[in-house]
């Protein structure tokens, strides 16, 4: 009878102690709404004084709010946790900004502490390609590189209409991917966001890869893991992605690979990598993780559902799949190249591991 009076008081103790941490968890919580709630109040009331003096055309308003968000930026940053917190409280900003100016901005306000460019590679994309550079154009950056590669339609056209565009123009098809290797060239911005010319995606959705790269990340992956079937379903270019980072030491990358965009690379990657290395996506990678920089995946953008499809990527074995399994097998060659002759030693057989443990 004495042990089951002692178990039910260990149990009434048990209890109350967990609801004492739920209670301080809650508490927590509450304490950083109500931080969260006067942050973002006093981010709309700046953003609101900077709407009071603001005039010019649209880009030159555009302009005013992002420095007027980099000026406040001190005052309150001390207090924003995450990336979330950021966010909401530069759309409050915007918000203020609005309701003085009379005029809503179509902007997303970053504060960024380095300068950041964009690479848009792009061949034929008439369609889209307007529509990226508009995106790209609500981010704070200080360039836009657009690559055409060999285009033939009017895309040449549609980038011309659009002006704080740098243009690298190439008649001929020069390869795939080398519309990368050009841009990161051209540009010597420190963080550098790579997009393709057939994929509009949100600025919303690509500001988490530059603020990565700001924040201190050398490669900012696509994270596609949870989009990708399982094993067996798998087709042979993810398997490749994965096998590759895997060999690496990086299996926690899974999938993920600089093969899809979006993604972002600091300027220590790019000049480390040597640009030249970014015409094979999965080679950079590799480069990057043996020179011990910091890779990560961030923030997910489903392009698999979005990918525009062409002759050349649907079907079993089709060209870009072959392109890109022979990109990963370059990538595995260069990595067994620099890393010696180390990793080509053949691992002892469990016989002969316990045999010399037990001699």
């Amino acid at each position: 009878m004495k042990a089951r009076i002692v178990g039910v008081r260990h149990q009434r103790t048990r209890k109350r102690g967990m609801r004492g941490r739920r209670g301080q968890v809650l508490k927590k919580q509450i304490t950083k709404l109500e931080t969260n709630r006067e942050l973002f109040q006093q981010s709309w009331k700046y953003g609101e004084e900077a709407g009071r003096h603001s005039s010019g055309d649209i880009d030159s308003m555009e302009q005013q709010a992002h420095l007027a968000w980099h000026t406040c930026w001190p005052i309150i940053s001390e207090q924003l946790g995450n990336y979330e917190d950021v966010m909401q409280a530069g759309k409050a900003f915007m918000q203020g900004y609005a309701h003085s100016s009379g005029r809503s901005l179509n902007i997303v306000p970053m504060h960024l502490h380095r300068s950041a460019a964009a690479v848009v590679s792009a061949c034929n994309e008439e369609a889209t390609l307007a529509q990226v550079i508009v995106q790209l154009k609500r981010l704070p950056l200080t360039e836009i590189v657009v690559v055409l590669n060999g285009t033939t339609d009017h895309s040449l056209e549609r980038v011309l209409d659009h002006s704080r565009v740098t243009l690298v123009y190439e008649p001929n098809r020069a390869g795939h991917d080398v519309g990368r290797a050009l841009g990161a060239k051209v540009t010597t911005a420190e963080s550098v966001l790579f997009v393709d010319g057939d994929m509009v995606i949100a600025a919303e959705q690509l500001a988490p890869f530059l603020y990565a790269v700001d924040r201190g990340d050398d490669v900012a992956l696509n994270d596609l893991s949870s989009l990708l079937p399982a094993f067996a379903r798998q087709d042979e270019v993810t398997r490749m992605k994965a096998y590759l980072n895997r060999t690496l030491g990086r299996a926690d990358l899974q999938s993920n690979s600089l093969t899809a965009v979006p993604h972002a690379l600091s300027r220590r990657m790019i000049q480390a990598v040597n640009p030249e290395s970014l015409v094979v996506p999965p080679k950079a990678q590799a480069l990057a993780i043996q020179h011990g920089l910091r890779v990560t995946a961030p923030s997910q953008v489903d392009v698999i559902r979005s990918n525009r499809l062409r002759s050349t990527n649907v079907g079993s074995g089709n060209p870009v799949a072959k392109l890109i399994i022979g990109d990963h097998l370059e990538a595995i060659a260069e990595w067994l190249n620099l890393a010696g002759q180390e990793v080509l030693a053949p691992a002892l057989s469990r016989s002969e591991v316990a045999y010399r443990r037990n001699t």
